[in-house]
């Protein structure tokens, strides 16, 4: 099948699955589509189609206009100009309710859930299962658990929402939105909260889906996997379609060069030796409350240590602890003093600051400017009397901009308003005002594109250069093998091993995290 010319028209590219078979019927086309959002054109004449069982993947970096292009087509956005069909009949979509009748649904990027529901209560929201007049929980529960399941996880269906990790809550999103009768499952960054045991098992679903008939919209930064699940890959790059191919002609790099625009060099900087010195930061026998942890670690000037786990390991856990976030209690020595922090700004002031997995709820104020997030956390420097210096807390914006690449076009912008990897970029240089000794950094390139991944770990390679003491926390074990001199698995909120040098692989990771023995993994295969 010859190649789907590489233009900006409405054409509508064909569809292939990787063995250059032509796929099923066009379900859902979209034609011309643009979107402004006042002046600003986010999306331009972008037109596509996705057939009945067939994986479309939609790559680019952030702000590309993916996301807006997936609400368009899901009925959240109307389109500024062009349309939508469905079975080859234009369609106006009224909204999502009227999309998923039509059997168009979405996972969406953020989580979406009531946080006082259940797993159960937000699965079956509106549509609840009944016996007799009164609701059937068990049931619910039942399906819910379930559902849970199928991705490997036993989930507590029965708790709130709010009390579960980011990874749990994204899988009962996604439980959510397959539990209405669909045609079309569109996927927003569904894996970018989840570890590779969780990945698989979804990828796994997707194949299912497709195996089905279903159409699947597919987002995610995560070009390995796109490679391995999609059929045919669409890039987007500032909001323009400037490629579609059947994924076979694609390797991971490939699509990388075609969403920058660029060739990119090694992913991960050069790691330096990993440092001899007597340790900076020192934990002994600390657990956080309802874990088992009993954790012990230590990390020196100039070291990345990674931590890797399954989701529930007790990882995020931990550090909040540590940090004074939640209730915990154990050893710390800071630079050979002992510390007992009882929130996160005790920690700041003894040189030591955590950023957080979760930036949007957590780690910025997305309705506040960007210099206001910038110096929330060291606001003491900038103040003058009993007001803020504007003109020192602009002079710092300007190094922040400057130092760690955030790209923004005003300076007046709400940090809600940029894209994923600049608010990350944004968190760090927030934290990074205060110069700390020690920093922990959460999931440090979560829904974030690959070029900014790039920047930031030569960002994090950086910080340890300059002597401080760096902790990276991580589901994506690529990272942490290539920006880090240790990693520390942990299982089940303990932590049961580590690797480093040649023993740091995939691997070794995975046989500590899940506890499975070489042998048996073996004997599996």
């Amino acid at each position: 099948m010859p190649r789907p010319p590489e233009t900006r028209s409405q054409s509508l590219p064909e569809a292939a699955d990787p063995n250059g078979i032509v796929n099923g019927a066009l379900v859902l086309e979209a034609v011309g589509l643009s979107r402004s959002f006042g002046p600003i054109e986010v999306l331009s004449d972008v037109s596509i189609a996705v057939r009945a069982g067939e994986v479309h993947a939609i790559i680019g970096e952030n702000g590309a206009g993916k996301s807006t292009l997936m609400k368009i087509m899901s009925g959240h956005l109307a389109p500024t100009r062009g349309w939508l069909k469905i079975d080859g009949a234009r369609i106006d979509l009224k909204g999502p309710v009227d999309a998923e009748r039509r059997g168009i649904v979405l996972v969406h990027q953020e989580i979406m859930l009531a946080p006082d529901l259940t797993i159960a209560e937000n699965m079956f929201l509106g549509r609840e299962m009944r016996r007799g007049a009164l609701v059937n929980d068990r049931e619910m529960n039942r399906r819910a658990e379930k559902a849970m399941r199928a991705f490997g996880v036993e989930a507590p269906v029965n708790v709130p929402v709010q009390r579960l990790s980011i990874a749990q809550r994204q899988l009962a999103q996604i439980a959510r939105a397959l539990a209405v009768p669909h045609r079309i499952a569109i996927f927003d960054e569904p894996t970018a909260s989840l570890t590779p045991v969780e990945t698989t098992a979804l990828l796994r679903l997707i194949r299912e889906l497709r195996a089905k008939g279903v159409g699947v919209l597919y987002i995610s930064h995560r070009l390995e996997e796109v490679k391995s699940v999609a059929d045919t890959v669409t890039v987007l790059r500032d909001g323009k379609r400037v490629a579609t191919r059947p994924a076979s002609e694609l390797e991971p790099l490939d699509m990388a060069r075609l969403m920058v625009g660029r060739d990119l060099l090694a992913l991960y900087p050069p790691r330096a030796p990993a440092p001899t010195g007597e340790p900076t930061f020192e934990v002994s026998h600390f657990a956080a409350a309802g874990f088992d942890q009993d954790a012990s670690f230590s990390v020196r000037p100039g070291e990345i240590l990674g931590f890797s786990g399954l989701v529930g390991a007790g990882r995020t856990e931990l550090f909040e602890a540590l940090f004074g976030l939640r209730k915990g209690g154990g050893k710390i020595r800071l630079n050979g003093e002992a510390q007992q922090w009882r929130d996160a700004r005790a920690g700041m002031r003894a040189g030591a600051v955590y950023l957080t997995e979760d930036r949007k709820s957590k780690g910025l104020l997305l309705e506040e400017t960007i210099a206001t997030n910038l110096t929330l956390a060291s606001l003491d420097e900038f103040q003058r009397g009993p007001l803020i210096d504007r003109a020192k807390e602009s002079r710092a914006l300007d190094a922040a901009i400057q130092r760690f690449d955030i790209r923004v076009g005003d300076k007046n912008l709400l940090a809600g308003q940029m894209s994923g990897g600049n608010q990350q970029k944004l968190l760090l240089a927030k934290m990074m005002q205060l110069n700390p000794r020690v920093v922990v950094i959460d999931e440090p390139t979560r829904g974030i594109d690959i070029g900014a991944k790039q920047q930031i770990y030569r960002f994090i390679v950086a910080l340890a250069a300059e002597g401080r003491s760096v902790i990276v926390i991580s589901s994506e074990m690529a990272e942490l093998i290539g920006i880090c001199h240790r990693i520390i698995v942990m299982r089940n909120g303990r932590i049961v091993g580590e690797v480093a040098g040649e023993a740091m692989n995939e691997h070794a990771i995975v046989v500590l995290a899940t506890g499975v023995s070489a042998s048996a993994q073996g004997a599996r295969s």
